[in-house]
Order: C-alpha cells, then sequence, then structure tokens
C-alpha cells in the first residue's frame, strides 16, 4: 500500500511549518512541501523532510507535480502557509477541490484574503468594520482621508503580517507613506490598491476558530505606533463574559457574511467604544506562537487537529486544562549586523518558560521594516495565573541580550 503523504505549500520561517512536519509524522503521515525556494526555510533541511522546487504561483505547475507525486504516495490532503502571500490559501483550496480532498470553498478563500472584498461583505451584513475607501492613487487616499477624518491607516488590500500598514496621524505621515506605497519602494502582490480606514482605537482581540468552534480568544499588544510590531500576545484574554459573548457572537457573523464554513479561522478585533470592531478575518490557523499559546492554555493541538481535518478524520477540540500563556516577540531597536545572541539558555531554565525561539542566526544583517518581519525570535511562558506568568516571562527576557553593529557609513 503507498506511503501517505500531507503535501505542504511553501512553509513558514516563524516555526509553524515545523510544527505541521512534526504533527504530520505524529499522525503517520509522510510530509512533502512544495515551495519556490525550500532553502528559505531550515527546518526542511533536516532529515526526513522531503522538498521540491516548484513555482507556487502556478496552480497548473501545483496540479501536475501533486498528480506525479499521487503516482508514488496516497496524498492523503493538502495545506499550506502564507508565504510569499494569503494567496497561497486559495491555491490550496483549487487543488483540494480538483483532486476531491477535504478543503475551505476557493471562492470565499479569495474574497477573504482581499480586504476590500473583505470589507465590503462584513460591512453588508451588518458587522462592525471602521469605515474604510478605497484608493488607487495619492489623490484617492488623500480625498478618502478627508472624508474619513485624520487619523487613518494606510494598507495595502492584499497581504500579510502587517507589511505595508501603517497609522498615519497627520498629513505628512500620510504623504510620507503614500510614496512608499506608490513611489515604486513597496514590492506589490497585485495592482496598486490601498485600504484607507478609520484608526479602530481601543485594545486588540484576536479568535481562533475552528469550523465554527471558538477554541480560544487571546490579547495583543504591539510596539510603538505609527506601524504596527507585535509585541506580546496572551492566550486566554482577559475578558467579561459580556466582551467575550460579544466577541464569540460577532466572529460568528464573520464567518456566515464570508462564507468560511470550514477549517481554521482567525479574526482580529480592537475593543472600541461601540464594542468589538473586526479588524481583519484571516481564512487560516494562526502563525506562531498561536497555536503553541492555545495548547499551553488550554491544551487544544491546533496544528494537529487541523491536519486531522484536512485528511478527512474527526478532530477532537476539547479543552484540558486551564492556564496562562504568554509570548513575548523580540524586537530590535536599530538597523546593523547582529552579530550576537547572549544569555538565552539562562532564560529557558527559568521555570515556567516553554519556548525561546529564534527567527534568524548571528551574523545576519537587520533592516527595520516596520512589520512583523522585525521581530527576531519569541519567548513563550506559561503558569495557573496571569501575574505568575508575566513575572516568569519578564524574569526570561530580562536574561536575554544581543549585540547589533551598525552597518558602515560611507565616510566610515
Amino acid at each position: 500500500m503507498p506511503k501517505k503523504a500531507l503535501i505542504l505549500i511553501e512553509g513558514s520561517k516563524m516555526g509553524t511549518g515545523q510544527m505541521y512536519v512534526q504533527a504530520a509524522k505524529g499522525l503517520g503521515l509522510h510530509p512533502i512541501t512544495l515551495s519556490a525556494d525550500p532553502a528559505r526555510y531550515d527546518y526542511l533541511a533536516t532529515e526526513n523532510n522531503d522538498a521540491i522546487r516548484v513555482d507556487t504561483d502556478d496552480l497548473d505547475a501545483l496540479i501536475r507535480e501533486c498528480s506525479r507525486l499521487r503516482e508514488i504516495y496516497h496524498i492523503a490532503g493538502i495545506t499550506g502557509f502564507p508565504n510569499p502571500g494569503e494567496a497561497v490559501y486559495a491555491t490550496v483550496a483549487k487543488l483540494c477541490r480538483h483532486f476531491g480532498l477535504p478543503g475551505p470553498n476557493p471562492e470565499s478563500i479569495e474574497r477573504c484574503c482581499d480586504k476590500s472584498a473583505q470589507r465590503q461583505l462584513l460591512a453588508e451584513a451588518g458587522v462592525p468594520v471602521p469605515a474604510y475607501r478605497m484608493a488607487t492613487n495619492a489623490a484617492e487616499v488623500e480625498r478618502a482621508a478627508a472624508e474619513i477624518g485624520l487619523p487613518v491607516i494606510l494598507k495595502p488590500a492584499v497581504g500579510n503580517g502587517s507589511t505595508g500598514v501603517r497609522l498615519c496621524r497627520g498629513a505628512e505621515e500620510l504623504a510620507e507613506h503614500m510614496v512608499y506605497l506608490l513611489g515604486g519602494t513597496y514590492e506589490w502582490q497585485t495592482s496598486p490598491r490601498i485600504l484607507v480606514e478609520e484608526f479602530a482605537q481601543g485594545p486588540y482581540f484576536v479568535a481562533d476558530i475552528m469550523g465554527n468552534t471558538i477554541i480560544e480568544i487571546g490579547a495583543g499588544d504591539f510596539g510603538p505606533p505609527p506601524n504596527f510590531v507585535y509585541r506580546e500576545y496572551t492566550y486566554p484574554a482577559p475578558l467579561t463574559d459580556y466582551q467575550r459573548a460579544r466577541i464569540a457572537d460577532v466572529s460568528l457573523s464573520c464567518l456566515r457574511a464570508l462564507d468560511l464554513r470550514w477549517g481554521p479561522t482567525n479574526i482580529e478585533f480592537r475593543w472600541t467604544e461601540r464594542g468589538p470592531v473586526v479588524i481583519e478575518v484571516n481564512p487560516r490557523l494562526a502563525c506562531s506562537p498561536d497555536p503553541q499559546l492555545i495548547q499551553l492554555a488550554n491544551g487544544v493541538d491546533l496544528v494537529t487537529e487541523h491536519i486531522k481535518l484536512v485528511i478527512g478524520n474527526e478532530w477532537d477540540l476539547r479543552k484540558r486544562h486551564w492556564q496562562t500563556a504568554t509570548a513575548r516577540f523580540l524586537v530590535p531597536d536599530r538597523d546593523g549586523t547582529l552579530d550576537r545572541i547572549e544569555g538565552a539558555d539562562q532564560a529557558a531554565d527559568v521555570p515556567g518558560v516553554a519556548e525561546i525561539t529564534w527567527y534568524i542566526k548571528p551574523p545576519t544583517p537587520i533592516i527595520m521594516k516596520g512589520d512583523s518581519r522585525d521581530c527576531i525570535g519569541h519567548v513563550i511562558a506559561a503558569s495557573p495565573t496571569p501575574t505568575q506568568t508575566s513575572t516568569i516571562l519578564q524574569r526570561a527576557v530580562d536574561s536575554i541580550t544581543w549585540s547589533i553593529t551598525p552597518f558602515p557609513t560611507i565616510d566610515g
């Protein structure tokens, strides 16, 4: 009988890809990664991690490769990761449909990955979203900002990881970011389309969902504006029963409005004066470290349960315990060459520290981009109480130091 294989489209540098590989093996599957550049993902170089180079933007090329693999393996399922962009999920959905495998509706995924189309569908369904306008040039951006009123958020209509997203508090910041997005510096995945939206002010929360089941709600924190660089995530979020019920209700409204009836979804909110306002609906499992935090907080292994769904098996979303898990992202404050990291072993020895992960290794050049790519690693701690977890995490983070040597100047 042919070996059962799980096809993974692209990978993840932040740990999620390796988690899928390990979980697949734990379920008796042979993971095979199809990527435009497998060398991007260090974990694929380890033993028994098959990786095949293929243009993942070319659906026909992927179909041909999967058809070839099907002559060797029994392909049990196909899934993927948002690298280089969210469009991977629509491609995965189309592959699943083509081969008759369990998967989401491709049309629903495509609509959801377009932030403009997503906003329109949510607004039409009465889901609370920020006021917004679409723009394709500087004049339209300025007009939209004037109609909504500063401050506004400018973000590409297609993208992930907060790339190209910025809070514009005044005319100068608005003009500056327009130049960045429209002046040839920003790398567009599609033709330039900018979402101009109201800045929904308030605490940030994220709901992690599988099917129609809300697994957990987390709280997040960002570094200083005008950028949105992750600083910290905590599960479960410190919510009142009313807040939790409102977020759950709006989450399910999002699923209905966007026709997301299968698989994982994570929905980002700001709790404003009018309650939960939807910032973004992502038709996928949240990236690392969210799955680890949820497993530490309540015992649900979302990666394994998602793979079970992908291969048509029954899943188990029962919570097994309750504690507080928090991740602190490690973010440099300057450009330069990361030439050393110290104290990670001492931090790992702090009781209650569950994980320390580095996304890059010294020596590595760092150029701050103002988005998730600025994070160089994270530390996760877990304990029975929020206060204890916070204390553990701070002790661990305080143990870690790194050195960044500035790039040589022209004079130097």
